[in-house]
């Protein structure tokens, strides 16, 4: 049988898992002390084999909450220019907008486009930086989600479902997977500023699950982690044997409740903040980093430090085995641009464009990107129409991501809008088949990373997605 790009191995633990059918598996997962299922260790994040060999074991999410303009970054359509200041041509069917701006006329895109790369991916110059990239990037545009507003696009785009209440991709990928660092948290977020993301924590929550899976909110000003010191006056020491002291009364008071998901959390989310004492001061000391590596993402300029220490962080947080990180940007939807677009993209792509690229570099640079699976973008786009004369409205049927890294081809497009690039009409991805195709880079099948809830089997793509392998064979 022909193999496909899932099932190279690549490491002595990938050829144990294929030796003999897999059965070598048994073995490692003995010597490891691994679970081999996702249901089956006492330890909910202990890590786990995946189903198959997949390249991706690690995931970044630079999210752009408030829907970025795909028609200004990535999707060139001359004929938008064109037909600049007519009404949607009668041959397109009416869109269904948040702020009922079908019938308005069409915005010019007042970008400069050029092809970059090898590949010669169109990217426009408000990305400069991503020139540079431009041949580990798979750009995806034809993504399709259900949200038409900030809410239930974001919560969608997380949750797979536009109401609240079910667990983020990043929960879902912590309970198939686990983590290999048990001395920090499996799944980190973070935002540029001090607002908070549309829907809050259930954007990173972990639903009707353990709540062992839902991520761990740094903070963006001051220490990322707070409290990792000791207060004045108490040894380490001292500090152990109260926790140790603390943990037994935990674990006493836990016996007997163990359908209890919320009180094992705590006592879990107690024990890794101990460890985490430890560890984590380390990994979040940004000094450490040499000059050039700080310029590389930007940090020496006012503009793009927050988001470039974000990205900084995240690599550093990758090498150390933390296994989901999502970056927000724009935290409180300000890439939404109803009205001066211009102003408001102009500054916001200039605050993620060197980060952005900078991770990329450096990932690849210390050869973490093969492993490292990048993905870029927000709830939705924006429309070829205008709105308030200078902005564009929500845009949930054709829109774009991108992904580099973990296995992805890069330097290709895939999918494609209509000449308008208001619908996806080539290669539709929905969000469900989005979070497929992240899982399956990962290596798990996700028709069987199931959790029973209630009776019933539940799945990441509430039963409706299918993994996309073109973006990572290119065929």
């Amino acid at each position: 049988m022909p193999c496909n790009n899932f099932d190279y191995p690549t490491s002595r633990r990938d050829f144990l898992k294929t030796a003999g059918g897999g059965f070598g598996a048994l073995a490692l997962s003995a010597l490891t002390g691994h679970s081999l299922t996702a249901a089956t260790t006492k330890n909910p994040v202990a890590a786990k084999i995946p189903h198959r060999l997949g390249r991706a074991k690690h995931v970044i999410w630079c999210f752009m909450e408030g829907g970025p303009s795909h028609l200004d970054l990535f999707d060139r359509k001359p004929l938008l220019n064109k037909l600049a200041g007519n009404p949607l041509p009668a041959s397109f069917a009416r869109p269904v907008t948040a702020m009922g701006e079908a019938n308005s006329p069409l915005l010019e895109c007042k970008r400069e486009w050029a092809q970059h790369g090898d590949s010669g991916l169109w990217i426009s110059d408000w990305l400069p930086h991503h020139r540079s990239i431009a041949d580990e990037l798979c750009v995806i545009h034809s993504c399709v989600s259900d949200g038409i507003n900030h809410a239930g696009g974001v919560c969608q785009m997380n949750t797979g479902a536009v109401f609240g209440g079910r667990p983020s991709l990043g929960a879902w990928m912590t309970y198939g997977l686990g983590t290999e660092n048990q001395s920090l948290p499996a799944f980190v977020v973070m935002k540029d500023s001090t607002g908070m993301v549309v829907n809050g924590v259930r954007a990173w929550g972990s639903g009707f699950m353990p709540s062992s899976y839902q991520g761990v909110l740094f903070e963006s000003a001051g220490e990322p982690v707070r409290h990792l010191d000791n207060p004045k006056g108490v040894s380490t020491a001292g500090q152990k044997d109260k926790l140790d002291f603390i943990n037994r009364l935990n674990r006493r008071h836990y016996a007997g409740r163990e359908s209890n998901s919320e009180l094992d959390a705590r006592i879990q989310s107690y024990e890794l903040a101990a460890r985490m004492q430890a560890e984590a001061p380390e990994a979040i000391d940004l000094k450490s980093e040499p000059e050039h590596i700080k310029k590389l993402y930007g940090l020496d300029q006012k503009e793009t430090a927050v988001y470039g220490g974000e990205c900084l962080l995240a690599r550093r947080l990758v090498e150390r085995g933390v296994r989901f990180i999502q970056l927000y940007h724009g935290a409180g939807s300000k890439w939404d641009s109803h009205s001066n677009i211009e102003s408001n993209h102009g500054r916001l792509t200039h605050a993620v464009d060197q980060p952005i690229a900078g991770l990329i570099t450096d990932l690849k640079q210390r050869g973490l990107l093969d492993e490292t699976l990048v993905i870029w973008g927000g709830e939705f786009g924006r429309t070829p129409m205008s709105e308030k004369g200078t902005g564009r409205d929500h845009n949930p049927t054709g829109f774009t991501m991108w992904m580099a890294g973990g296995g992805v081809k890069g330097g290709q497009t895939v999918g494609a809008t209509d000449d308008l690039g208001l619908f996806a009409v080539e290669d539709k991805l929905h969000v469900h088949d989005i979070h497929a195709t992240v899982l399956a880079m990962l290596g798990l099948d996700h028709t069987e990373v199931v959790y029973m809830h209630k009776g019933r089997p539940e799945r990441v793509d509430l039963n409706e997605g299918h993994a996309f392998e073109k973006i990572v064979s290119g065929a």
